[in-house]
């Protein structure tokens, strides 16, 4: 029995339970990841019923792990493994995750990830610097003379939606609906969704699909220097992508392309704030900024779960044996955290140098978007801070309950 709250760990069984609504947990896991590397790291979550990992080494490995997969159905079928049939109120919501970047593998996940790559790689992605920088300092002017703020409903959500619909050729004045519709979808991917919410991300994915079948139309008709006309023109070994494929790619790029750095634009704004280090000094040159962000990713990653298929069965380290088509759950925020790996890992070190964080992911899947992320915060962070050097906590900023994605319900500032 773990002393940690809220949480109960029977070591030699490896067997662990634990509910994701306790606020104690959602609100801060790390107490709970510790006592998980102290005493299993690798463990039989009960109440999810399949296994999980915690450990550094373990998720980084498994995660580049190719007897893995983010689907199954390429290489089963639903009776084989005793899946239940699609929910039919689900069918728009299915419809764009059968084509996402996100749920393929090989070959159509190459193919379509070869499209998409060329505008997704660091020196593209480095020219829209001037463009982060402007957009930055022009919210920030909106709202600099009111001394308050609510951050993620203005400066986060703000810079990273409209970076990428600037990038994809969508209509700006479109972007509260695009939120609108990723908020409603991405409920989806939390433990449990209820009836409700599966109803509310189906009727958003038919929207949003809706909207983007007239823009990909005038596209066409109209092409233009942007990433949607590129991947509605590019070929690979003379195939283009379907309607279908387009919808899927341009929604997850959408969706991928803002959520998690809303999230992560707050807790980095948190972190900072409650350690007690000058943002400065945090931001005085490229390289201690580049480090301060790649601590802010590790100790407060926006995404803590990813989950994977064992594609065949596998017996794995410790006896764990696994059956084609079990699930298992790789916690990206607890490997983020490995006293193995990180000295002190519950402390914000931002002069950290002890190898690379896990919060995008690693391997086939590992997030095509990344540099525009680390390009966004390298960016709106110090900025930031330099244009509000008074700025604060109003008070302690309320977490979303909502454990895959760890992030603020808000984040009130005043200076």
């Amino acid at each position: 029995m773990s002393a940690v709250p809220g949480i109960s760990i029977n070591g030699p069984a490896r067997r662990v339970s634990l509910d994701v609504r306790d606020p104690d947990f959602f609100r801060n896991p790390l107490p709970v990841y510790a006592a998980l590397h102290a005493e299993c790291p690798a463990f039989f979550w009960e109440e999810r019923q399949q296994w999980y990992f915690a450990g550094y080494d373990q998720v980084n490995g498994l995660l580049r792990d190719r007897r893995f997969g983010r689907q199954i159905l390429h290489v089963a079928t639903r009776e084989e493994l005793g899946m239940p049939e699609p929910k039919a109120h689900l069918k728009d919501f299915d419809a764009l995750e059968a084509d996402s970047l996100l749920e393929l593998e090989p070959p159509a996940h190459t193919r379509l990830r070869t499209l998409v790559n060329r505008a997704f790689v660091s020196r593209q992605i480095e020219q829209l610097r001037p463009d982060i920088e402007a957009l930055s300092h022009a919210v920030i002017d909106s709202f600099e003379g009111d001394r308050e703020v609510e951050l993620l409903k203005t400066y986060a959500e703000t810079i990273p939606v409209t970076v990428i619909a600037r990038m994809l050729g969508i209509p700006v004045e479109a972007t509260p609906h695009l939120l609108d519709w990723s908020h409603r979808m991405v409920k989806m991917y939390v433990f449990n969704p209820s009836f409700e919410t599966e109803l509310d991300a189906n009727q958003a994915s038919a929207e949003f699909a809706d909207y983007l079948k007239g823009v990909i139309a005038e596209k066409r008709a109209r092409p233009s220097d942007d990433l949607l006309t590129h991947m509605i023109t590019s070929e690979k070994d003379g195939q283009r992508l379907s309607d279908a494929e387009l919808i899927s790619t341009t929604v997850l790029l959408l969706n991928a392309g803002h959520e998690a750095t809303v999230h992560q634009i707050g807790n980095a704004v948190r972190a900072i704030l409650q350690s007690g280090f000058s943002p400065a000094e945090l931001f005085a040159s490229a390289e201690t900024t580049e480090r301060t962000v790649e601590e802010c990713l590790r100790f407060a990653a926006p995404l803590h779960i990813f989950q994977r298929y064992a594609l065949s069965d596998i017996e794995l380290e410790q006896d764990i044996t696994l059956k084609k088509g079990d699930k298992i759950g790789l916690m990206l925020g607890a490997a983020n955290v490995d006293p193995r790996k990180f000295s002190a890992p519950d402390t914000f070190k931002p002069d950290r140098n002890e190898g690379a964080n896990v919060s995008f992911g690693a391997g086939l899947h590992f997030c095509i978007g990344a540099p525009l992320a680390r390009l966004e915060l390298q960016i709106s962070l110090p900025i930031l801070f330099q244009r509000l050097p008074g700025m604060r906590l109003k008070d302690e900023p309320p977490v979303k309950d909502s454990f895959h994605f760890h992030g603020l319900e808000r984040l009130d500032l005043v200076w």
